[in-house]
């Protein structure tokens, strides 16, 4: 008989037979004691009187006996905590005991006893079992590590048992590895600020190695530790991905999905014009379609993962579309989920085959697929324009069935086409207009009236199809009447002397009868336009719309980076991050991929341009997929944290080509004309692209002999764009300090507080020196001045232009983006002017070819007004002379990052127009040879504005001598 026996039985009074049977001197009575104690425990009676008796039991040989009484234990251990110190001892002797099973049955059960009493006597097992000898017990001692930590973090971390964990990791038994990372992470995300997974390349090397031989769930824990880890260079990266890349095979999905998370993430890092950037691209797709075969839960979460890599990269699935073609016998979560898929897919090369699919599911039984499926042709018209044409034609098939939702549904899609594609399909509408009276569900007749209102100069009856939906007009959804108000008066726009009587109507409905705010407002808006400025009126409601994109639905890039990050979990599958569903402190830190290398940023294809972005134009204020400004998200509200001294920030330059043509855009090109400022966008604060005809003051600007050019304020982020909070600003430099002098007002209707502001990586390291600092709430229409420090000690990454600053603003009502150019010259320093016998020697060894001329234009002043205002912006004439009637100014300044640049400036007295002559960096030599003194960052190839050597910040290497380093062979000058 099995043991299912023991949950049939009714009998009352049990607890007192069992309580003899549990001190019975037969081992087999004894069994089936604890057997029947399981059983009620199970089903849910309270059997904790028992206690005292089910410990005594402990004490046996019988393994199956003592799981049992274990079971026990872990379930009222909480309830008994008294009572639960009398099996201390046992654990104790248990934890010693021949028997590896036994030894891991009593580590484990240690570690589910969460009662704070008895932990500290469990530190000793604890210890030994971590370092015993067999591996079965040092991976079971290993989970119950982090269980621990979860009851009594202190004493972990008191007790050392942390640094045994990571010792684990190079434990030879690949099982052991597996349940080390595993505990570590667990570990690491209930205490985020601690860097328990320091990984480096050798532990990483050892994870890689356990990967192929531990079971299937050590694999998961090993991958997605992996996926943590961001490799120093592309060659690592590289390296990974090629042995990650045979878990692809695995049977088991998770595995699946964890390598693919892996590989994704690296992917970022390679560039690709690499051939095994293609290989990688094509290994993906099998795995992925092989998920598809499964059963429909798995095909679900596997569906919403491939959503997100194919919004990331389409090019993994794109000849595989046939896969997600649905199948009649799929649940509709996954039918929709492969619809969806199969629009992010579409292209002009398979919209035929897309499109003739559809058309079969518009005719299903399912009505939300139905729906979903004619939506769908919609989009596949709006996103591959080569096929709307053929999606209009398919659409108005599906209207001639006469099905009534699909006709709603196409009208609904219809409208999206006609905002798309203006004055081009309009010839259906006469279509649209015979299905007027079969319309019933609110969207529907929302937009066949907006249909009518923006096409009314072309519908000979619009003004009858209007009244005839203002008969029921307080009948009707909000959404309805809205449009139905927008429509009329449009309308009346179009025809004014028909259609006098109708918007006075439709007005009266709305501002008079009406209860909706909202109704009610639009009614007196339209009422005063139209009786105060009529051509306003015009202006305002018939303007010219902007085009909607076709990736509307797309996530948001910097979520899409992050939702990447957590492939094969549930955040995954919610389309959310883990903070979004995640109830205290752990799943909250934002995880982001990792930083393209230079190569792979060269080669980004047009393809990853934000939708409806012209090649090479930048969303103003929006995050895009080619930037970072994710990592702004993660705003830090603290004081900043200080940085390294200017020198270490400057070496961190050394490995970053700033010159690569960044200041050919900035100082100017050959025949550069300077644009006239009127020319300069307002909302890229200081006009730039003039070069150094700012520095003398030719626009209206505020600049003076005793201080560095100011650039007037410009509107950095209009209100409109951050939801009533307008920045304007400007950037300057007074006695060595760099300061971003900030104006902001408050255009919204609620106060503003909470401010913080924060930086991207850019090319010089801007950061804040300090908080944003606004000391009282922000009232409306209330304005505010601030200047706030700058430093240049933060994170470098070159930029394009390379003076650009993407910026992100917070408060409590949101997180805003802006992007503005900041001018070069706050970045010159004070001790910019080279000695003079330095500048002759190495202008004289610039070679002809190396040099590039500029003009500046409309400049009335003289040699000495000229010297002396470049000077208030730390631009030093180091020599002067007079060259058959032309002054001829030398000079020369240094960047923050110790970079020196040198110029002549020829001036023709009486000529408006200045020639500049500057050179330009020559080709970087080969490696240097090494320094005998082992001398820091020698050995770098580095241009310091000069000539290629040694980075100026090394002590012992003097600026003065950085002439010598042109010469061969290079030596240290110790």
């Amino acid at each position: 008989m099995t043991d299912s026996k023991y949950f049939t039985t009714t009998k009352k009074g049990e607890i007192f037979e069992l309580k003899a049977e549990l001190n019975s001197d037969k081992k087999e009575k004894k069994k089936e004691a604890v057997k029947k104690v399981i059983a009620s425990m199970t089903v849910g009676k309270d059997v904790s009187a028992l206690f005292p008796d089910v410990v005594n039991c402990m004490q046996t040989d019988n393994l199956e006996l003592k799981k049992l009484v274990y079971l026990y234990l872990m379930n009222y251990a909480k309830s008994q905590p008294d009572m639960a110190i009398m099996a201390v001892n046992t654990f104790v002797k248990d934890c010693e005991d021949p028997n590896p099973l036994i030894r891991a049955l009593a580590v484990r059960t240690m570690g589910c006893i969460r009662v704070d009493k008895i932990t500290e006597y469990l530190c000793e097992p604890l210890r030994k079992c971590l370092k015993d000898e067999d591996p079965y017990v040092r991976k079971t001692a290993a989970v119950c590590v982090a269980k621990l930590h979860d009851i009594n973090a202190q004493l972990v971390e008191d007790q050392g048992f942390l640094d045994t964990l990571k010792d684990l990791i190079s434990d030879s038994n690949p099982m052991v590895v597996a349940n080390a990372v595993a505990a570590l992470s667990e570990i690491a995300e209930s205490h985020p600020s601690s860097n328990l997974l320091d990984l480096n390349p050798q532990s990483i090397n050892k994870l890689l190695t356990a990967l192929n031989e531990c079971t299937e769930w050590g694999q998961i824990f090993i991958l997605d530790c992996l996926a943590n880890y961001t490799p120093k260079d592309d060659r690592e990266a590289q390296s990974i991905c090629e042995r990650v890349t045979p878990r692809l095979s695995h049977a088991n999905s998770a595995v699946v999905l964890s390598a693919v998370k892996v590989l994704m993430k690296f992917m970022e890092m390679l560039s690709k014009d690499l051939d095994y950037y293609g290989t990688l691209l094509k290994k993906l797709a099998p795995p992925l379609v092989t998920l598809l075969s499964a059963e429909p839960e798995l095909q679900y979460v596997a569906l919403r993962n491939i959503n997100l890599i194919v919004q990331k990269r389409p090019e993994v699935l794109k000849h595989e579309m046939k896969v997600f073609f649905v199948k009649y016998n799929d649940p509709i979560y996954v039918k929709l989920e492969k619809l969806d898929i199969m629009i992010r897919l579409a292209s002009q090369a398979n919209i035929a085959q897309v499109l003739a699919e559809l058309k079969e599911y518009a005719t299903e039984v399912d009505v939300d697929f139905v729906r979903k499926a004619v939506r769908a042709i919609g989009r596949c018209a709006i996103k591959v324009e080569q096929s709307a044409e053929r999606c209009v034609s398919t659409l108005l098939d599906l209207i001639q069935t006469k099905v009534n939702y699909v006709v709603q549904e196409a009208i609904v899609v219809i409208k999206d086409i006609f905002r798309k594609y203006p004055n081009k399909y309009e010839s259906v509408i006469a279509t649209l207009c015979e299905n007027l009276d079969s319309l019933d569900e609110p969207e529907a007749r929302a937009a066949m009236i907006w249909i009518v209102g923006e096409y009314a100069e072309r519908i000979d009856n619009a003004d009858e199809l209007l009244e005839s939906f203002l008969e029921g007009f307080h009948d009707e959804s909000t959404q309805v009447q809205l449009q139905l108000l927008t429509a009329i008066v449009k309308l009346f726009l179009k025809k004014p002397t028909e259609t006098q009587e109708l918007v006075q109507q439709v007005l009266s409905l709305a501002t008079q009868d009406s209860d909706n705010p909202d109704l009610r407002d639009r009614g007196y808006i339209y009422w005063r336009l139209l009786s105060t400025d009529p051509v306003a009126a015009k202006e305002v409601v018939l303007a010219e719309k902007p085009l909607i994109s076709e990736e509307t639905d797309l996530i948001e890039p910097t979520l899409l980076d992050e939702l990447i990050c957590y492939i094969g979990t549930l955040a995954s599958v919610y389309h959310k991050p883990p903070s979004a569903f995640v109830e205290g402190g752990r799943g909250v830190v934002h995880k982001s991929l990792p930083p393209r290398t230079a190569s792979s940023e060269s080669t980004e294809s047009p393809e990853t341009a934000p939708a409806g972005a012209p090649p090479g134009e930048q969303l103003d204020a929006v995050p895009t997929q080619g930037d970072l400004l994710g990592d702004l998200l993660n705003l830090d509200l603290g004081p900043p944290v200080s940085g390294p001294p200017l020198a270490a920030s400057a070496v961190q330059m050394g490995a970053v080509d700033l010159l690569g043509g960044g200041l050919d855009s900035l100082i100017g090109a050959p025949s550069f004309v300077a644009p006239p400022a009127a020319a300069v966008p307002a909302n890229l604060g200081a006009p730039m692209g003039s070069g150094l005809s700012d520095l003398f003051d030719l626009t209206s600007g505020v600049g003076t002999l005793s201080g560095s050019y100011v650039a007037p304020k410009a509107v950095w982020l209009p209100a409109m764009k951050a939801k009533g909070l307008e920045i304007s600003g400007t950037f300057t430099r007074q006695a060595g300090t760099i300061s971003m002098d900030l104006q902001l007002t408050n255009k919204a209707l609620q106060v503003m507080t909470d401010f913080a502001i924060q930086f991207n990586r850019n090319s010089f390291g801007l950061a804040p020196a300090a908080p944003l600092q606004v000391h009282a709430p922000l009232s409306p229409t209330q304005t505010v001045e601030i200047s706030l420090p700058l430093s240049t000690a933060g994170s470098v990454m070159k930029t394009e232009p390379l003076n650009s600053l993407q910026v992100a603003v917070k408060n409590n009502i949101d997180v805003f983006y802006f992007s503005t150019l900041y001018p070069l010259h706050i970045l010159f320093v004070e001790d910019g002017k080279m000695d003079r016998q330095m500048f002759l020697a190495t202008w004289k060894d610039i070679p002809n070819e190396n040099e590039a001329q500029f003009q500046i234009r409309d400049c009335p002043l003289n040699a000495e007004a000229v010297s002396s205002r470049l000077q208030s912006s730390n631009i030093f004439t180091v020599a002067r002379r007079n060259v058959e009637g032309q002054d001829m100014l030398y000079q020369s300044l240094k960047l923050t990052n110790g970079i020196w640049v040198l110029a002549e400036l020829r001036i023709q007295p009486g000529n408006p127009s200045f020639t500049v002559r500057r050179p330009l960096p020559p080709k970087a030599p080969g490696p240097l040879p090494s320094c005998p003194h082992a001398c820091p960052g020698w050995g770098r190839p580095w241009w310091g504005g000069v000539g290629w050597g040694i980075h100026p910040g090394v002590k012992k290497h003097q600026d003065s001598d950085l002439r010598k380093l042109q010469l061969s062979p290079i030596k240290c000058l110790r």
